[in-house]
């Protein structure tokens, strides 16, 4: 059963009642297959996200900036994870009133306000005793034009950390021929610095070095960057200059994508035979096709199997195999995968004599791998200077991966 759990009407135009249609019309919408973001009824349009077993949905009668909504939307999920660590209905069922405390404070009036979950937290915390008197002080940074960092922060070791990881989506038909692959990079920050820091991140971006006259043979061109809200947008469009202000902790500076033919890093080749009325034979062989001197770490190779076999024999040159029947796949765990090695499994299963007339869908193999000290993309930080009023030496700290995105090999079988 579907109900409302909690709402918020901030600007009183519509109706609270508008919500009873919004299930109805998604349903409808499932059933003739034309399921879409945004549903109208009327003059009411209703924008929604699904999140586990909650549905987060915005109404409005204007004709509101879509992308700001759903930017929100996704905002919300993300300040009740870190409130709850979960967010399904138990959490909001749990935590009512600090549920509707955040809602006032994320937006007023239909404008998104302070939307940081470390500075909520400084003054709606989760004990109902320990509210009103932190409720007495709003912290100064709520009303400042940093609103994502607070004033007077102490550390006895000024450092930040610099995580570039990159993700790499690939798509491989039958016949070995990769059909879709693009790189998506994040570039996380940890930071642990005192005051009010000033930093300046220097990467080997190419419009940059075109900008520079600079040698374009080691640059990398970004598309679709998008930055954190503490980084000054109006220096990087005017001179590709990326400065800042860093939140304290955790966080994540920036995300870009590079559409670039990415050779798949994890090879395979599979035959899978099908001996009807007996049994699947199944031959996987996995490459390393990245430097020698590289790693990859928890690889986990899943081969789909039919969902009528059963009594599996595994045999591999490396890692172990498990059959996973719930899921109809085989699941082989490399621990450690050098570059430039190559590794077999082999597996057998048993078929019913009496088959399953049904036509089974293909699913493809999936890839799952994490490659330290290295970029696919050849994106390096050229360097992190950070200024501060009192004139401390801080350190910076930087660390590559790369890692498996959406990594799909089609079988024949």
């Amino acid at each position: 059963s579907v109900f409302v759990l909690i709402c918020r009407n901030y600007k009183g135009d519509v109706d609270m009642a508008e919500i009873d249609h919004f299930l109805p019309l998604l349903l409808q919408q499932e059933e003739e297959g034309l399921l879409s973001p945004a549903i109208t009824r009327g003059n009411v349009h209703f924008l929604w996200i699904k999140h586990s077993n909650l549905y987060l949905v915005a109404t409005t009668n204007k004709n509101s900036n879509a992308a700001l909504v759903y930017a929100f939307l996704y905002k919300l999920v993300e300040v009740f994870t870190e409130y709850f660590k979960e967010l399904e209905e138990e959490s909001i069922q749990d935590n009512f009133v600090v549920v509707y405390e955040l809602l006032d404070e994320l937006m007023d009036f239909g404008f998104p306000q302070t939307t940081d979950s470390k500075i909520l937290q400084e003054y709606i915390t989760q004990e109902g005793n320990k509210l009103e008197v932190a409720k007495s002080k709003v912290p100064t940074t709520v009303t400042n034009a940093v609103s994502w960092r607070s004033e007077g922060i102490k550390y006895k070791k000024n450092e930040v950390f610099i995580d570039v990881i990159e993700s790499i989506n690939v798509l491989v038909n039958a016949n070995g021929s990769v059909m879709s692959s693009d790189i998506v990079g994040s570039i996380k920050l940890k930071t642990m610095l005192s005051g009010m820091p000033e930093l300046r991140l220097g990467l080997n971006d190419r419009v940059l070095f075109t900008l520079t006259g600079r040698d374009k043979g080691k640059s990398v061109a970004m598309e679709d960057v998008k930055f954190h809200q503490c980084v000054r947008l109006s220096r990087f469009e005017n001179d590709r200059t990326i400065s800042f202000i860093p939140p304290d902790g955790e966080s994540e500076l920036m995300s870009y994508r590079i559409n670039t033919h990415v050779k798949p890093l994890i090879w395979i080749e599979s035959v899978i035979e099908r001996f009807s009325h007996s049994r699947v034979e199944i031959m996987v062989k996995a490459k390393g096709q990245f430097k020698k001197q590289s790693v990859a770490n928890n690889v986990e190779i899943k081969v789909p199997v039919p969902s009528d076999a059963d009594s599996p024999k595994f045999k591999t040159s490396t890692g172990h195999a498990k059959y996973v029947p719930e899921k109809n796949l085989v699941v082989w765990t490399i621990k450690s995968f050098p570059g430039g090695k190559e590794f077999l499994m082999r597996a057998h299963f048993g078929l019913p004599s009496v088959e399953n007339d049904e036509k089974e869908a293909k699913p493809p193999i999936t890839v799952k791998f994490e490659i330290p000290y290295f970029t696919v993309s050849g994106i390096q930080v050229r360097y992190m200077k950070i200024i501060e009023k009192s004139g401390y030496q801080a350190l910076p700290w930087v660390r590559y991966i790369t890692q498996s995105g959406d990594y799909q090999l089609r079988t024949n079988s």
